[in-house]
C-alpha cells in the first residue's frame, strides 16, 4: 500500500517520526506471508481433507481424534487471520498519505479484475464463480467509502455536523450493502473494519484493536488477528522498501500457482 513516512505523535498530530521499529514494508511482508500460509491451507489442504471425507467434521477430527492434517489445517488458517487486518491498516495509511487517491482506487479496481479468475480457480476450481469475490473488491469498496467519508467531513462538518454525520453513516451503510451483495471476501465486516480503523487513526494500536474487535464480532475464529497488535505497536510510520506492487502482483500469481498445484495433484 502507499503508506508514506508519516506517523502520529503523542498529541495525536501527524508528522514525521524517527523512532526505531518496523516499517510499512515489513508489515506488508508479514501480511503476505501469513496470507500465503492461509491460502495453502484453504486451497490445497482443504481439498485433500475433502477427498478424505473429513472436512465437515474437521474440528472433531482435530480436537477429539487428534488428526494431524486437520490440526495443521486449522493452525494455518488461524495464522492467516493475521493478514487481512494488516492490509486494512496499510490501506488506511495509504489513503492518508497517497498523492493521488483515485490512482490508488484504480490500481485496486484493476487488480480486483485481474485476480478474480485466479481466485475463482483456486478457491472454487471454476474460471468464473460469481458467488464469492476476491479481497481486492473489499479493499476497493472500503477505499471508496473512506473517500466519501473524508469528502463529506471536509465539506459539511463546519456547516452542519448532524447532516455530515448522517451522510457519513449512509456512505458506510451503502459500502457494507454493496460488499454484501457482491459477496466479497470479508464482505460488509471488512468494510466496517476499515471504517473503524480510519476513525481511530490517530493511534495506530487503538486503530488495529478496533479493527480486530469488529472482525471477531461475528467470527470468533478471527481472534488470532489480535496478534497484529504487536507488529503495529512496533510500526515506526515509515514506508521502508518500495514494495508498492508486490502485493498486487503476488496475490493473483500465488493463487494461480496454488490452483496449478491442485490440478497436477488431481485434487480439484
Amino acid at each position: 500500500m502507499d503508506n508514506r513516512s508519516f506517523a502520529v505523535n503523542s498529541n495525536g498530530i501527524q508528522g514525521k517520526k524517527s523512532k526505531r521499529g518496523i516499517s510499512g514494508s515489513t508489515l506488508k511482508l508479514i501480511a503476505i506471508i501469513t496470507m500465503l500460509i492461509d491460502h495453502i491451507a484453504a486451497v490445497v489442504l482443504e481439498k485433500i481433507i475433502i477427498r478424505s471425507g473429513g472436512f465437515s467434521d474437521i474440528f472433531t477430527r482435530a480436537f477429539r481424534d487428534g488428526d494431524t492434517l486437520s490440526i495443521i489445517y486449522l493452525l494455518m488458517r488461524a495464522i492467516g487471520r493475521i493478514a487481512f487486518p494488516i492490509f486494512c491498516f496499510l490501506l488506511v495509511e495509504g489513503f492518508l498519505h497517497t498523492r493521488n487517491v483515485w490512482k490508488y482506487a484504480f490500481r485496486l479496481a484493476l487488480f480486483a479484475l485481474i485476480s478474480e479468475i485466479p481466485f475463482d480457480l483456486a478457491i472454487h476450481a471454476e474460471a468464473f464463480y460469481f458467488g464469492y469475490q476476491n479481497v481486492f473488491f473489499t479493499l476497493l469498496i472500503g477505499l471508496l467509502v473512506l473517500i466519501g467519508i473524508k469528502t463529506v467531513s471536509e465539506k459539511l462538518d463546519k456547516r452542519n455536523a448532524v447532516l455530515s454525520t448522517l451522510a457519513q453513516v449512509i456512505i458506510v451503510v451503502v459500502g457494507v450493502v454493496v460488499a454484501e451483495l457482491l459477496k466479497t471476501d470479508y464482505s460488509g465486516l471488512g468494510i466496517l473494519t476499515l471504517v473503524v480503523m480510519y476513525s481511530l487513526r490517530k493511534n495506530h494500536v487503538i486503530s488495529m484493536l478496533g479493527g480486530c474487535l469488529v472482525l471477531t464480532m461475528l467470527n470468533f475464529f478471527e481472534i488470532a488477528a489480535f496478534l497484529d497488535l504487536i507488529p503495529v505497536w512496533l510500526y515506526n510510520g515509515k514506508r521502508g522498501l518500495k514494495l508498492k506492487y508486490v502485493f498486487y502482483i503476488f496475490y493473483p500469481a500465488h493463487l494461480f500457482i496454488l490452483y496449478l498445484i491442485c490440478y497436477f495433484m488431481d485434487i480439484l
